[in-house]
């Protein structure tokens, strides 16, 4: 290959993968072998480029795919020009790889690489194992809408403290999509949204829809800062199981705003 290998024992943080996120990402996980091969056959003829990430994540080279042997259980790769990085890579005990076919995320991980000649034309070239799993996260993305800060739409739900006792709370929401919700939570509160939580029996009045009641899963949390100087916690939560007569609600809501956005933008409104 003529592209340089980069980068070996960079400072900065290593990669974080979806494919070592099992409990977040197992919907996506494929195990049919026919499956993965069929991934690997569109990589091929998509001649797409490959980035293996070994030594924890720090170091990182490009290939493709070359081919998969006659009896589908293993994959001919290209090697790299830069002979350091080739060595580090066989020498690796854990290497993961990672594409992007049709704005698809691809990943999945060897245990080991292998040098080999191709029977084709005789030239050196990786061999590894076909994955027994392999990650394609290829989600349904939805249009996220910042509510109205002015008047902004406020959530309703109870907290459960580590006594067992009860906290009525009143958030107000940041954003919201066919997804879930961003919640603006103070500081002094931010302690009892842990990641994976899930809060019940969830109220919030959508203007000109009417109530909804959801339940939504904790995913993440982090610092704001405004322009002011004043700080909250975003956090980010995920509906569960939410149906699809409740979901058409949060999508009607979602696109009458944002028209309303744009006809005031447009001098229309």
């Amino acid at each position: 290959m003529d592209e340089p290998e980069v980068q070996a024992e960079s400072q900065d943080s290593p990669p974080q993968f979806e494919l070592e996120q099992p409990d977040d990402y197992s919907q996506y996980l494929l195990y049919s072998k026919a499956e993965i091969l069929a991934v690997l056959r569109t990589m091929i003829n998509k001649g797409a480029m490959i980035t293996v990430h070994f030594d924890q994540g720090y170091s990182f080279l490009l290939t493709t795919i070359i081919a998969l042997s006659a009896d589908n259980q293993e994959m001919i790769l290209d090697v790299g020009s830069n002979e350091e990085m080739n060595s580090r890579a066989l020498q690796a005990k854990k290497l993961i790889f990672t594409t992007l076919i049709d704005k698809v995320k691809i990943q999945f991980s060897l245990s080991q690489l292998k040098l080999s000649l191709t029977q084709s034309d005789g030239r050196l070239a990786f061999v590894g194992s076909v994955p027994e799993r392999l990650l394609r996260l290829q989600r349904r993305e939805f249009f996220r809408l910042s509510t109205p800060i002015a008047n902004p739409v406020k959530i309703h739900a109870q907290l459960r403290r580590a006594d067992g006792s009860v906290l009525p709370i009143e958030l107000p929401l940041l954003d919201i999509s066919g997804g879930g919700v961003g919640l603006m939570v103070a500081l002094d509160l931010a302690a009892l949204f842990q990641r994976g939580d899930v809060l019940n029996d969830c109220r919030m009045m959508l203007p000109d829809e009417g109530l909804l009641l959801v339940t939504l899963s904790v995913r993440n949390a982090f610092d704001v800062s405004t322009r002011s100087g004043s700080r909250y916690v975003r956090v980010g939560c995920e509906f569960v199981n939410l149906s699809a007569q409740r979901l058409a609600v949060v999508q009607k809501y979602i696109t009458r705003v944002e028209r309303e956005r744009k006809a005031r933008l447009n001098g229309l409104a």
